[in-house]
């Protein structure tokens, strides 16, 4: 075997062996962990678990990094101890442009200087590489609360910090109330003069060294008198492996229509989504960006249609 093959496969064996005996020695079944990582959201299969045993697979995805940090704690391991043996295969891999998701000039105008007013470098420098974007809608139709999940990754150098902002293009709002869920901290706030810009910067738990990852999320509230909003969606400013944007109605409140509206630099394409049935509409695009991925909906007709 090559001394290729081998620092490739090294990693793998270390991880897997790392959590069969971490299984081992808290004398726990398979079965008991996907029971546990059940009770706390984590839907992982059984047969991914195995597979992370053997080795045959490593964990990828925001959902699977979620549930092998969960695994770190039921374990009784130190948080990073299994996700850092993942880290020697990460590549940075095809970047593509790093461009604004919106073609706004001013709004991307109003970005910069919130960037610059949270001390952040724009562009920024780091990349989402698989986000799962939850939405929450009450029965009311509108939007109650949002929870993004993300792989982020450094593309150069090491990060400490990742800004995010919250856009309401040509709509003035409140500040949102943007939390830190796990992965790191808020450290910074800034709402432009503009009302349409407001932004974080999220402080991660530990620098972050291209090209490794991390996971993070953070959640998304609206105080009172923030305007009342029936869209959602996510804007990314490079590609992405994966996005996710799930958006869940309440039962009493399923709207009569539904749009999703896709935007990247080849144009704007709008298209009518069903329910069919269900309470939810989930949207996934694989390497996708830049753009945005958006979902609309209302209630009785159109209002650009007659009726």
């Amino acid at each position: 075997m090559s001394m290729r093959s081998d620092r490739r496969a090294a990693p793998t064996d270390a991880f897997a062996d790392a959590f069969r005996d971490a299984i081992n020695a808290r004398g726990v079944t398979l079965a008991r962990l996907h029971t546990q990582l059940r009770e706390r959201g984590n839907r992982v299969s059984m047969a991914t678990l195995s597979y992370w045993r053997s080795g045959a697979r490593r964990p990828e995805g925001a959902q699977s990094l979620a549930a092998l940090a969960d695994c770190e704690e039921l374990l009784a391991l130190r948080a990073g101890e299994l996700t850092g043996l993942l880290s020697g295969t990460n590549r940075t891999g095809p970047l593509g442009p790093n461009q604004f998701p919106i073609d706004e000039i001013e709004l991307e105008r109003a970005v910069m200087e919130t960037f610059s007013a949270l001390g952040a470098v724009y562009p920024d420098t780091s990349r989402e590489v698989s986000t799962h974007s939850v939405t929450d809608v009450g029965a009311d139709g509108l939007i109650e609360f949002c929870s993004i999940r993300s792989i982020v990754q450094s593309t150069v150098g090491t990060i400490t910090s990742i800004p995010f902002v919250e856009l309401s293009p040509g709509v003035a709002t409140p500040a949102p109330i943007i939390s830190a869920v796990s992965g790191g901290r808020i450290s910074a706030r800034h709402s432009h003069a503009s009302g349409e810009v407001h932004g974080v910067l999220f402080e991660l738990e530990a620098p972050l060294t291209a090209p490794h990852t991390a996971v993070i999320e953070w959640s998304v509230a609206f105080p009172a008198g923030y305007p009342a909003a029936q869209e959602t969606g996510h804007a990314l400013a490079r590609q992405a492996r994966e996005l996710m944007v799930w958006t869940r109605f309440h039962p009493d409140a399923l709207p009569d229509w539904i749009e999703e509206k896709i935007e990247t630099p080849k144009g704007v394409q709008v298209s009518p989504l069903s329910l069919e049935g269900r309470t939810s509409v989930h949207q996934v695009r694989r390497a996708f960006g830049p753009g945005t991925v958006e979902l609309r909906w209302g209630y009785g007709p159109r209002d650009d249609q007659p009726g």
